[in-house]
C-alpha cells in the first residue's frame, strides 16, 4: 500500500515524495489513519520505524485548515536531541504547508524560544521541564490546544517526567486528540494513557523493545553548536528510510 491510499493532503503528498518516501511503514499504515479520523491513540512500535511521521502527517492535515500562528499542536518528548529531531521532520513535511513549528527545550538561553512564541506558532516540540518554565512565564497559551502527542513516553517516565508531564496535562484543554507512541508499554506507561484520554485505539507493531531490523546506528562525535546542522547532513546524505535513528555524542 503507498502513502497514496492514505487520504493524504496533496501538499503533505508532494513533501513525502519529497524525502523520497513511497510506502508507509507497518506503524504508518495503521497509526496515520486513525490520527486522520481526530481518533485517540497508543502506539507500540520497535525503535526506528516511523513512529514520527505517524502522528506529525495528521497533525498537520489537521492544522492546514483553520486559524495561523495559534498553538494548536503540543508535541512532548524527553530529550533536546529528540526534539530537534520531531522539528527537522515536522519541517520536512510540513514545508508546503506554511505552518510554523518550533523547538523548546533545557540547556540553552530561554531569549530566542521566547521571541519564537511572541511570533507566533502552530506546532511546539517541548520537553516537559522547559515547557513549564515558559508556561509559568506566561510565554505560552494552550487555551486553542487540539492535538497532544506524547512521544517516547516510556523514556520520558524512566527520566522522571510523570509529575511535569501531569502538570502539563492538568493545564491543557480536554478537548483535544491524544497520541501516545512509545517503543514499550508498560504499567506505567499504560497508567499515562489512561491519565492522558479516555479512549483510544491500540496499534502494536512487531516485538517490543527492539530496535527494527535494518536500522542504521551511529555515534557521531560533534560540538553541540552543530547538532543540527550534523543531523540535517545525515539525513540528506545517508539512509533515506523513515525511521533512521541517529545519536550523537557531545
Amino acid at each position: 500500500m503507498s502513502f497514496q491510499s492514505l487520504g493524504l493532503a496533496p501538499a503533505l503528498m508532494r513533501a513525502v515524495e519529497e524525502q523520497g518516501y513511497t510506502e508507509p511503514t507497518p506503524i504508518q499504515l495503521q497509526a496515520i489513519p486513525l490520527g486522520l479520523e481526530g481518533r485517540d491513540v497508543v502506539g507500540s512500535a520497535q525503535t526506528g520505524t516511523g513512529k514520527t511521521a505517524a502522528f506529525l502527517l495528521p497533525i498537520l492535515q489537521r492544522l492546514s485548515e483553520g486559524r495561523r500562528r495559534t498553538l494548536r499542536a503540543l508535541v512532548l518528548v524527553p530529550t533536546r536531541e529528540l526534539a530537534e529531531q520531531v522539528l527537522c521532520a515536522a519541517r520536512d513535511y510540513g514545508r508546503h504547508t506554511g505552518l510554523e513549528a518550533v523547538a523548546v527545550y533545557g540547556g540553552v538561553g530561554m531569549e530566542p524560544q521566547t521571541r519564537a512564541l511572541r511570533r507566533g506558532v502552530d506546532i511546539m516540540i517541548a520537553t516537559p521541564g522547559r515547557l513549564l518554565d515558559h508556561m509559568g512565564r506566561g510565554h505560552v497559551d494552550c487555551s486553542a490546544l487540539e492535538v497532544l502527542v506524547l512521544d517516547e513516553a516510556d523514556r520520558m517516565l524512566d527520566m522522571g517526567f510523570a509529575p511535569d508531564v501531569n502538570r502539563i496535562l492538568s493545564a491543557l484543554p480536554t478537548e483535544r486528540q491524544t497520541m501516545l507512541f512509545s517503543a514499550t508499554i508498560s504499567s506505567d506507561v499504560d497508567r499515562l494513557a489512561r491519565r492522558a484520554m479516555s479512549d483510544h485505539a491500540a496499534v502494536e507493531i512487531g516485538r517490543r523493545a527492539e530496535a527494527a531490523e535494518g536500522v542504521e546506528h551511529m555515534l557521531v562525535a560533534v560540538d553541540h553548536t552543530a547538532k543540527r546542522e550534523v543531523l540535517v547532513r545525515l539525513r540528506g546524505g545517508r539512509s533515506r528510510r523513515a525511521g533512521l535513528v541517529c545519536c550523537w555524542k557531545c
